[in-house]
């Protein structure tokens, strides 16, 4: 029989075991991303100086294969990728270089220098140190070193904005994103778009969630995984949600816990169904989403106004926070919801809601609509 303390005992070694797998990962791939940019700075210097081109980075790949069989990592496209990693933060070469090699000075052009206290500037803002040489080696420890080598490349080819980069690595590292998540995020244009939210939370939220409650939502969902036709109601988008619902979670961002659909309430003798629950982890609250096909109507604002209140009489535990409510629809007014929210004491803000059968702004009148293309069918 397993008593407590031999449970205790389990359970702290397997946590040594998981802390010690994270830091020895954490470990090998800083010593992979150094070497993969020493590597970028030996072939940019050397094709620089020796005047080699480009095609000689596959016959390099060719031989590092034959001198070392087996050796993964160093194909043709990798190398070119090392190079540009290097290139591209050409302005860390005394942090990442060995000392035998910081002796050669670099000239930069004045928009090189630009760039380069830009970016020197955003690494550091976060970290409150006077010494702005130890603000750069902790962003290099605690940031740049910590992401994988695909993930860099990845932000390197897809986000030219140094703001936007920066806040990703930052992303990334806090909920260990997969490059597959990181894609999804960048495609969702998640920098764009996080802390947008039209919404009455600077009056409704303690001070202390306006930030997290801002940042938690976006303006805009992207639900590209669900194909409506256009007279499909919100029933069934509730439902394509529900039946996708990790792949919704996984645009709303993170710390969303799933609690159901159609959830009811019951207020005096009436039943109230809300569309979608969850619960956020860091906000400590109750999230009700209320779906609309349609364009952003006032009296939505008294609807879900309700739905919190009884959230927050029945349901909402003492130590939680209030509830907040999200209104996804097709098309919205700021106007119209900034009138609509004005003299409710609820948190609650709208967002528009996007599906892949939905056609851009730029696309449309370049194609017949849906009806007339059934009719040619």
């Amino acid at each position: 029989m397993q008593t407590k303390e031999y449970i205790k005992f389990i359970s702290e070694i397997k946590e040594n075991i998981i802390k010690s797998r994270y830091k020895a990962a954490s470990l090998a791939n800083k010593e992979m991303l150094l070497l993969y940019y020493y590597t970028g700075y030996k072939l940019s210097q050397k094709i620089k100086s020796s005047k080699w081109g480009n095609g000689v980075v596959s016959n390099i790949s060719k031989d590092l294969k034959k001198e070392l069989p087996g050796l993964r990592g160093f194909s043709f496209r990798n190398l070119q990728n090392m190079k540009q990693f290097y290139e591209e933060y050409e302005l860390l070469q005394n942090l990442l270089l060995p000392s035998q090699d910081q002796s050669f000075i670099i000239m930069q052009s004045s928009t090189a220098q630009l760039k380069e206290n830009e970016f020197m500037q955003l690494m550091t803002a976060q970290i409150n140190d006077e010494d702005n040489d130890l603000k750069i080696e902790t962003f290099i420890e605690n940031s740049f070193l910590k992401i994988g080598f695909t993930h860099h490349i990845t932000l390197i080819n897809k986000c030219k904005d140094i703001n936007e980069r920066v806040f990703y690595f930052q992303k990334t590292i806090e909920n260990q994103w997969s490059i597959t998540i990181l894609e999804h995020h960048i495609n969702s244009k998640l920098f764009q778009l996080t802390g947008k939210i039209i919404n009455n939370f600077d009056r409704t939220l303690p001070v202390r969630l306006h930030k997290h409650a801002t940042n938690a939502f976006k303006s805009e969902y992207l639900l590209d995984f669900i194909n409506l036709d256009e007279d499909d109601d919100e029933r069934v988008l509730e439902n394509e949600i529900v039946k996708n619902i990790k792949k919704f979670i996984l645009s709303l961002g993170n710390d969303f816990s799933f609690i159901g659909n159609q959830y009811r309430v019951t207020v005096g003798e009436e039943e109230f169904f809300i569309d979608l629950l969850f619960f956020h982890r860091t906000l400590q609250s109750l999230i009700a989403f209320e779906l609309k096909r349609g364009k952003f109507k006032a009296e939505y604002a008294g609807k879900i106004n309700l739905y919190l209140s009884a959230l927050d009489e029945y349901v909402k535990k003492e130590h939680e926070n209030p509830s907040i409510g999200i209104i996804l629809c097709k098309e919205k007014d700021d106007k119209v919801i900034e009138f609509a929210f004005r003299d409710y004491n609820k948190a609650m803000g709208v967002a528009k809601l996007k599906t892949s059968r939905e056609i851009p702004d730029k696309f449309k009148g370049l194609l017949p609509d849906i009806e007339e293309l059934k009719k040619l069918i």
